[in-house]
């Protein structure tokens, strides 16, 4: 089986190999534009709404500070213009009516501040716009104890909904409006330590409304930059899907036109032994006895009936997508082949064994195009064994890789492990009215099957081709 170009074969369609055994149909395919335009949607919605939310934390929270922070310049201005410091110190002392006074009427006078309380180190109120809070401690309070250690504390809300001891009286004022309560530390200009907390709250309608005002901007500036990005990319992909889609339709016509002229090139290359065959019995006819011319004219009759059906299968094929694949029996395409090599075999001299297992299953694959690929085979090992010689075809299961095995071995001369390694090279070929296309195409054939083609051959001994073709379901 020296030649890597006598076989029969017709190439099928990779997108037909993927097709489903018995009836079933195709994986569908993947719609690139439909899933881009779900996840994208998904992705930027959900990335719009996150910076959104970000972007008005911050700027609610920003605002806010920024507003506690200039309440606090502007107090530690008033405390250093009365001098005030002292009376945080030693605040148990009487009360004077001037100074002090006129800090705290500066401090509740503040804009849009409904409520202000002084505390002294020792957390007491050491005066409030509220009667009755003067020399009170209510319970724990973080914010209040993290004033004193020097931080801004800012907290909003809505009037009524607090749950602090000091909100009950400021519950009734206004229920419903949104208040902002701030801790402010009061530091000493010399030793740098805060020595009281004035706590103010605020109902900053303007401060409000412009922080509501951003907030609209920065969803509104969310959902627009959104849009305009998942507009940007839909039209991008949906362009490239229409690219895709053109480019895989010229490549789906290009494949069938490939294929098509493989199977052209292998229908004419397999012609090649019927016409040989034809030619020789022709003149046998023509040299020998008349009586025996019956036989020769059948031998002539038969091989032109496989060149027809091989034109057929060509018309065919060019007719439509590419054969379908099916379940196939591989003792049934074994024996076909063999049988129509019969007295080819016959007049050579060659001794057939077939040790295949009765019950093969059914392999996965197209029973003419494998039929073809065989016959290319045993074409082949027959130019190896022009005197005489034995072929055998084995048939097995490997049930652990789920696969059918099909070996066809011959006596003949067998190859270089040199010329093994290139008989698959399309155009390789060591007779010298070879083509070099029939392996090459045939382990594509077997390829588009799901299954694998070998060749192992070793120089004196002989040739053994290996098919391993998967079960079908």
């Amino acid at each position: 089986m020296p030649d890597s170009g006598d076989v029969r074969s017709t190439a099928a369609r990779p997108s037909v190999a993927s097709a489903a055994m018995n009836g079933h149909t195709a994986e569908r395919p993947f719609n690139l534009l439909r899933w881009f335009s779900v996840a994208s949607l998904l992705c930027v919605s959900l990335i719009s709404a996150a910076s959104a939310v970000f972007l008005s934390r911050f700027l609610t929270e920003h605002m806010l500070q920024r507003d506690a922070v200039v309440s606090m310049e502007f107090i530690d201005g008033i405390v250093q213009v009365e001098d005030a410091i002292g009376y945080f110190v030693r605040h148990d002392r009487p009360r004077p009516d001037t100074a002090l006074d006129s800090f705290f009427q500066h401090v509740s006078r503040m804009p849009d501040v409904v409520r202000a309380n002084v505390y002294a180190r020792d957390r007491s109120i050491i005066w409030s716009s509220t009667a009755g809070f003067e020399g009170r401690k209510f319970g724990p309070n973080a914010e209040l104890d993290r004033a004193f250690a020097g931080v801004v504390q800012v907290e909003s809300g809505t009037v009524g909904s607090g749950k602090k001891a000091e909100h009950v009286s400021f519950a009734p004022m206004q229920p419903g409006l949104r208040f902002v309560e701030a801790y402010l530390p009061i530091r000493d200009a010399e030793q740098g330590s805060v020595v009281g907390v004035v706590e103010i709250y605020k109902l900053p309608h303007a401060l409000f409304r412009a922080i509501d005002e951003g907030r609209w901007l920065v969803w509104t500036s969310a959902a627009i930059g959104g849009l305009f990005l998942y507009a940007t990319l839909f039209w991008i992909v949906r362009r490239a899907s229409g690219v895709i889609r053109a480019q895989q339709a010229k490549l789906i016509d290009t494949e069938r036109f490939a294929a098509m002229g493989e199977m052209a090139s292998a229908v004419a290359h397999g012609i090649r032994n019927p016409l040989a065959s034809i030619r020789s019995s022709a003149e046998l006819a023509l040299a020998d006895d008349p009586e025996n011319a019956r036989e020769f004219a059948s031998d002539i009759v038969a091989e032109a009936d496989r060149m027809d059906k091989w034109v057929r299968d060509l018309l065919l094929y060019a007719r439509s997508d590419g054969p379908d694949l099916e379940a196939v029996d591989i003792n049934e395409v074994v024996r076909e082949s063999l049988h129509g090599f019969g007295p080819a075999m016959e007049r050579q001299n060659v001794a057939v064994t077939v040790d295949a297992e009765p019950a093969l299953p059914p392999a996965r694959g197209n029973g003419p195009l494998l039929g073809q690929v065989l016959n290319g085979i045993v074409a082949n090992a027959l130019e190896a064994m022009p005197g005489s010689g034995r072929l055998t075809v084995t048939g097995r299961l490997d049930a652990v890789r789920g696969a059918v095995d099909l070996r066809i071995a011959d006596n003949g001369p067998g190859l270089s492990a040199d010329k093994a390694a290139q008989v698959f090279r399309p155009f390789f070929t060591t007779k010298r009215s070879g083509l070099g296309l029939g392996l090459a195409l045939s382990r594509r054939i077997v390829g588009r099957f799901g299954g694998t083609l070998d060749l192992a051959s070793v120089e004196g001994q002989g040739t053994t081709v290996t098919i391993r073709l998967p079960v079908a379901e």
